[in-house]
């Protein structure tokens, strides 16, 4: 009783949501256009972090947030990637994850995509060279599109899956 108290009292803390100005409600729209058009329902989306420094999931994190709100246009992260008609790649391959990736992309799905999302999915960034690294993401597995960033807007990686959907 006290909760609703101190909610009358107080009034509504939030301010609006703004207007998106970058056009991502059009291009979630535009993804799932596509993606029904070519597997006849909505995307569903497996993340792999091979190696990264967590930069990249945290906006990839945020596709699902309020703002960008991916479910609502049809994007859906799934837990495996037998159930994926996309793969989303993070970070360096590291030696560790170098088999792990290719099981899961063998997993997939055809007509399975892949986007390698951020700088060091495609150049290792600022872990090329080290002894964990076993290289880019291309290296392990066939990649449909790379989005540069470190790390690249969520908007950004919409575009990517949209170039990626282009490409089927």
């Amino acid at each position: 009783m006290l909760l609703f108290a101190k909610i009358l009292k107080v009034g509504l803390a939030t301010e609006p949501l703004a207007p998106a100005r970058d056009g991502t409600i059009e291009l979630a729209r535009q993804v799932d256009a596509r993606a029904r058009r070519l597997f006849g329902r909505a995307l569903a989306v497996r993340e792999v972090d091979a190696g990264s420094c967590n930069g990249c999931e945290i906006e990839i994190t945020g596709l699902t947030s309020p703002v960008y709100d991916s479910e609502r246009f049809g994007i859906h992260f799934v837990a495996s990637p037998r159930h994926a008609d996309l793969l989303l790649v993070t970070g360096p391959v590291t030696r560790n994850m170098e088999v792990p990736l290719r099981k899961t992309w063998e997993a997939t799905p055809e007509p399975r995509l892949v986007v390698a999302v951020g700088d060091c999915a495609k150049t290792c960034g600022v872990f090329r060279g080290s002894y964990a690294v076993a290289g880019s993401v291309d290296r392990v597995v066939p990649v449909d599109v790379f989005v540069a960033g470190c790390p690249p807007e969520p908007a950004d990686i919409l575009r990517g899956i949209l170039a990626a959907l282009d490409r089927r």
